[in-house]
């Protein structure tokens, strides 16, 4: 396996609770910390939710920003000029911006601002409307998750992408669980070998959206043939809101960042059979025979 050098996807989300100067201060910290890309969500709420769905209580009303689940996701949510302007803010420092997109309006509403790359939660995966809207209309990469999918709707989805001959240059798929947090024995990490085995030859990348607690895994991840490192991030995961208790902090994701670094570093093989910083020590250890 050729190894890549790893790219690593903070994902803000919501977690900036609907303040755009935290959204600046959220991507100023991801850049700080190493982070390739920062991530952000874009819904249209009363075309994802049903009115029902949008009239109810939140689940967990300590987390809402609402009365009722709609109008805690409309507080969540940025404007497209907003979005525009977060991803102005990224060129400035050097960061990548994205967002996911989670409807056919999203799409269509980031898609006119030309970034690098979209997201496609795994929620949607099955959104093809909202599918042939970025497979169709749109220049960048797509990256997707497999979260809750099973593996006959993973291959209509490549598949839906290899139609166009489009999977191999601008598809990223991702290893993911959907769950918040993810205990370890659910991460099932050789999920990442076995979409690596059936798709490393049709698409761009395979990667790793991790849910769980911590950074002990994620270099297994890479190691694994994960290309792409997702993880969320906020700066305290204390705050209120329901995906900061499974985001790192900024000094998990510099540690994060810093590790993986290391790993790539790390994944190869001799040059030559003894090494430079090898041969004094050789010299100067090895058993020599009387």
């Amino acid at each position: 396996m050729k190894y890549i050098k790893p790219k690593v996807i903070a994902e803000i989300g919501c977690n900036h609770k609907g303040e755009f100067d935290i959204a600046i201060e959220l991507l100023n910290l991801a850049k700080q910390c190493g982070a390739d890309v920062a991530k952000f969500q874009k819904r249209n709420n009363k075309e994802l939710l049903t009115e029902e769905q949008y009239n109810a209580p939140h689940p967990n009303m300590a987390n809402s920003y609402g009365n009722t689940y709609g109008e805690h996701r409309e507080f969540l949510e940025f404007s497209t000029e907003q979005h525009k302007a977060l991803k102005e803010h990224c060129d400035s420092i050097g960061l990548e911006y994205s967002t996911s997109v989670w409807d056919t309006t999203s799409a269509r509403e980031m898609i006119t601002f030309n970034p690098g790359l979209l997201k496609v939660p795994s929620a949607c995966n099955n959104h093809f409307e909202m599918l042939k809207v970025l497979r169709d209309e749109y220049a960048g990469e797509v990256h997707l998750s497999f979260g809750m999918t099973n593996q006959e709707e993973e291959k209509q989805i490549v598949e839906f992408f290899e139609e166009t001959g489009q999977a191999k240059d601008r598809l990223v798929i991702y290893s993911c669980t959907s769950g918040y947090p993810v205990p370890f024995k659910d991460v099932c990490l050789l999920e990442i070998s076995r979409l690596r085995d059936e798709y490393a030859n049709r698409v761009k990348h395979v990667g790793f959206s991790g849910h769980h607690l911590g950074i002990a895994i994620d270099n297994a991840a890479y190691a694994l043939g994960a290309s792409w490192i997702e993880r969320h991030f906020t700066k305290d995961r204390t705050w209120k809101g329901t995906d900061h208790s499974a985001s790192l902090e900024p000094n998990g994701l510099r540690k994060l960042c810093r590790d993986l670094k290391a790993t790539y570093e790390a994944l190869d093989y001799k040059q030559e059979e003894i090494l430079d910083i090898e041969k004094v020590q050789r010299e100067k250890l090895k058993f020599k025979k009387a």
